[in-house]
């Protein structure tokens, strides 16, 4: 099935060759700034994921989606899955497709982590940063938490067809949770086809157990205090007995740009499946906000 499914579902991109394996890039829109996409720990198809984001925000700016190695249409990776590595093979991946910085980078989830770490080693290459609920390296410490981790036996699911034996008896848990025609018969079909193949794939189990030393990397980095960043989060039910939950955290993460700001939403930790309009409204504006100042 996976076979037959790989020739039904071609790249919506282009892959490009990273350290000897294919890298898939999803590429839409022009304009003088260049978002890109970064999905969390997890997210099997980012590139359909993200695609009701992608289309609103393609009006008037460059989308990149990087689907990191584990994700997508993207290969499997022997290489360990280290902040460095990650941030590298992202960064090589654009520039071997002659999509040119400086960057907008626009982290979901624990990619919140690799935008931290690109945007300290090659502050030049990184305009502003957009969060999406994403988790900063500082929030395990804030919170008192202790990293997630994987055991490593979910590794065998897609491999045995396990996660294509799931997929069949509940389809609904592995695509979005979004208005009917948010996204297409298609996007869903090919969400569900990918979720078989990559499920719980080695790269993902090792890149969760990995959140801890990549965290340790990290952890004493911020955000230039000139760089302009925007944080989308959920309207807060997550708050701790000292009173501290997401907003108050992301405001300990706020630079000095007058064009740094918080933004709550109502939805789930995947804020593009229903908000995708506000958050492109909002990231116009953000962009409005510093391209003027420069």
């Amino acid at each position: 099935m996976t076979a037959y499914e790989q020739k039904k579902y071609p790249p919506l991109g282009e892959l490009v060759e990273v350290d000897g394996k294919n890298m898939h890039l999803y590429a839409k829109g022009e304009g003088d700034n260049t978002i890109v996409l970064i999905s969390g720990a997890g997210t099997a198809a980012p590139a359909l994921d993200f695609e009701p984001l992608v289309n609103e925000m393609a009006k008037k700016n460059k989308v990149v989606v990087v689907e990191p190695f584990g994700y997508g249409w993207s290969d499997i990776t022997n290489k360990e899955r280290t902040v460095e590595n990650i941030v590298e093979e992202i960064r090589y991946a654009l520039k071997k497709s002659d999509i040119q910085g400086p960057y907008i980078l626009m982290p979901h989830s624990i990619s919140g982590i690799y935008s931290m770490y690109y945007a300290n080693t090659y502050p030049d290459e990184v305009q502003a940063v957009v969060g999406i609920d994403s988790t900063l390296p500082q929030a395990l410490k804030y919170f008192g938490e202790e990293a997630p981790t994987m055991p490593e036996y979910l590794s065998y699911l897609a491999p045995t067809g396990i996660a294509r034996l799931a997929l069949y008896i509940n389809p609904e848990d592995f695509l979005p949770i979004a208005n009917d025609g948010t996204y297409s018969e298609g996007n869903l079909e090919m969400t569900k086809a990918i979720s078989a193949w990559k499920s719980s794939n080695k790269n993902v189990v090792t890149e969760v157990n990995e959140i801890k030393n990549n965290i340790d990397k990290t952890v004493d980095m911020k955000f230039a205090s000139n760089m302009p960043v925007l944080f989308f989060t959920t309207k807060e039910d997550r708050i701790s007995e000292d009173g501290k939950n997401l907003v108050t955290f992301y405001e300990t993460q706020l630079t000095n740009s007058p064009s740094s700001k918080i933004v709550t939403l109502e939805g789930h930790h995947y804020l593009h499946w229903t908000r995708y309009k506000e958050m492109s409204k909002e990231v116009n504006e953000f962009i409005e906000s510093f391209a003027t100042d420069q």
